[in-house]
């Protein structure tokens, strides 16, 4: 069996910290890897639509700003396809055939759709009493066209955060459903997580659990280094860590997970004039040393986030230079994402005629049908 990867974003804004760690670093290694025979990466616009549908423009702007959040982060044209989901009809009638397979007892009771409804404030109610907006049905499957998006390039590998991961059990439910009742067609996936615990769901820079572009709390690739360095010096710390000599929290502390995800050993003599100071001064080898000194109390919060704003700004320096090169050929960066939609448009419909066929409804190639020679 061939391996395949399936994974994207929706275009709802420039792509953040929360999306590189969680996903988007781990793509560029599994396509530099070459351990795949294809990889596409979905710009999820019409997934986008269903809590953006009286707002198309902002989805409309966002598509290139992701595209170019891609680019700049590795992603070759060369090794995947990257395209537009809305551009590729198949998906959308395979969500349909498959929305029979789904009960609506089940979307009810996937933790992701469930907590997604509860972030953007929808009704979790039938009549609308607690006087917030019902919750629109293309949001509430959104799980199926999901798996529409998967099984259309017949992946076996999704690399996401593990939010997702409710998501990709109910496409491997779907699968085994369709399989049972039509015959084996669909492929199985698999969740590919972040192997950095702390990347698995980066925190806001605010302490909040998810990092989100409507909640103001991101860091985005494509920030400069000032604006990169103004959010660090303004994250959630240990509120308890009034004094510098106060003994400090590590855990809960969104500095710390921050490092947790970015340092590497190297940084601490690379960055080691961070953590000389008028007062104090340290000499780090490792995380661990560095955490250990926070807790016994001396450091202060300042150093540490001057040491993780130049880790960072050190990361995103590249992509930011990449970002600038791409942004004068805005036109050629369109023409790639044409390209990756008609190579998706081909292997999609490969699918879809494989699933109209074990479905039996193909009925046009059905001569015994038909009667038609």
């Amino acid at each position: 069996m061939s391996k395949i990867i399936l994974t994207g974003d929706r275009p709802t804004g420039r792509l953040h910290l929360g999306h590189y760690v969680g996903s988007l670093r781990r793509r560029v290694e599994l396509q530099n890897q070459g351990g795949f025979d294809d990889i596409f990466i979905m710009i999820a616009d019409a997934q986008a639509l269903t809590d953006n549908a009286d707002n198309p423009e902002k989805v409309r702007q966002n598509i290139i700003q992701v595209a170019l959040d891609y680019l700049s982060a590795g992603l070759d044209p060369a090794k995947v396809h990257i395209f537009i989901q809305s551009m590729v009809p198949q998906l959308t009638e395979l969500t349909f055939y498959y929305m029979n397979l789904v009960t609506v007892q089940r979307l009810k009771r996937n933790p992701t759709v469930k907590q997604e409804i509860k972030l953007r404030g929808f009704s979790e109610s039938d009549d609308g009493a607690d006087n917030k907006a019902g919750t629109p049905v293309g949001f509430f499957c959104y799980p199926i066209s999901q798996a529409a998006d998967i099984t259309a390039f017949k992946a076996t590998t999704v690399p996401v955060g593990e939010d997702q991961e409710p998501m990709i059990e109910q496409c491997r439910e779907i699968v085994r459903k369709f399989n049972s009742v039509y015959g084996p067609t669909l492929v199985e996936p698999e969740i590919l997580l972040p192997e950095n615990a702390a990347c698995m769901r980066l925190p806001g820079t605010d302490g909040k659990a998810k990092m989100s572009k409507s909640l103001g709390n991101c860091i985005y690739l494509s920030d400069s280094e000032e604006e990169v360095t103004r959010k660090v010096k303004g994250m959630f710390t240990d509120p308890g860590h009034l004094q510098v000599s106060d003994p400090g929290k590590v855990e809960g502390n969104t500095v710390f997970t921050y490092l947790d995800a970015f340092c590497k050993p190297e940084h601490f003599q690379k960055f080691d004039s961070c953590f000389v100071g008028k007062k104090a001064s340290f000499s780090f080898s490792s995380l661990d040393e560095a955490k250990a000194q926070y807790r016994a109390g001396g450091l202060g919060d300042m150093m540490l986030k001057n040491f993780l704003a130049a880790i960072l700004n050190e990361i995103l320096e590249p992509i930011r230079a990449r970002r600038a090169e791409l942004e004068k050929d805005i036109p050629g960066v369109w023409k790639t994402l044409r390209e990756g939609t008609e190579a998706a448009v081909k292997v999609a419909q490969a699918t879809l005629d494989d699933v109209r066929k074990a479905m039996r409804i193909d009925y046009f190639n059905d001569s015994e049908l038909t009667g038609i020679k």
